[in-house]
């Protein structure tokens, strides 16, 4: 019999930490038995959630939020990349975005099946082609290759009822305690925050499989 496991993940597509987190979490899935069918459901999260639209320039964000060189903070961030396979240069993408609208997407894309695809689409198309993911036009291209009608996605996006409602789901998670992404939950039984190293993955998914396990490493 197969067996499931469901992961609600929390990413925001502007998050460089996510675009690794969401990467080892896949090469974990794809470790997995045959007879091991994991269900990921992607939920909105706001890095910043005073971005204008027009965008911030992230070197001075992150200058002015931290104190320090972000190329300090890049070179971590893209040497961990590197690790998983992603040739991550966060000098190329200068700036950073607002996310309701590819969020939006995301969110209607679970009917489709192509959630958790279209995530990762968005959040490659911002870090490794450096495109800008707040324009209709160009959301609406990564769209139609997930399961969307160019015009569909592109009502999406200026729907506003739509686009409260995923400012909504992303203003409760961080009011639920959420304080930094990606996180993860495995079964709605234990979580993991960041991108932790592959192994954990893989042991996390041990723990989903065999709650004993998990007992016993908490016990």
């Amino acid at each position: 019999m197969p067996r499931t496991i469901k992961v609600d993940l929390f990413t925001d597509t502007v998050c460089p930490w996510c675009l690794v987190g969401s990467e080892r979490l896949d090469q974990a899935i794809a470790a997995l038995p045959s007879d091991v069918i994991v269900e990921v459901e992607n939920h909105p999260f706001y890095l910043s959630p005073d971005t204008p639209e027009e965008g911030v320039v992230v070197a001075d964000m992150l200058r002015e939020k931290y104190g320090r060189d972000p190329k300090e903070m890049w070179a971590r961030v893209e040497s961990e990349a590197k690790k998983s396979g992603i040739d991550l240069d966060l000098s190329q993408q200068p700036r950073s975005f607002p996310t309701r609208k590819g969020h939006t997407l995301v969110r209607l894309a679970k009917a489709r099946g192509t959630q958790h695809a279209l995530t990762n689409a968005i959040a490659w198309a911002y870090f490794m082609d450096h495109q800008l993911i707040n324009d209709d036009d160009v959301l609406a291209d990564i769209a139609v290759k997930y399961g969307f009608a160019r015009d569909e996605a592109l009502a999406a996006v200026r729907n506003e009822q739509e686009l409260a409602i995923t400012h909504e789901l992303a203003i409760s998670a961080a009011q639920q305690g959420i304080q930094g992404v990606p996180f993860f939950v495995f079964d709605n039984k234990f979580a993991l925050s960041g991108a932790q190293p592959q192994e954990v993955f893989e042991r996390a998914f041990e723990y989903a499989l065999d709650p004993e396990k998990l007992k016993e490493a908490t016990a």
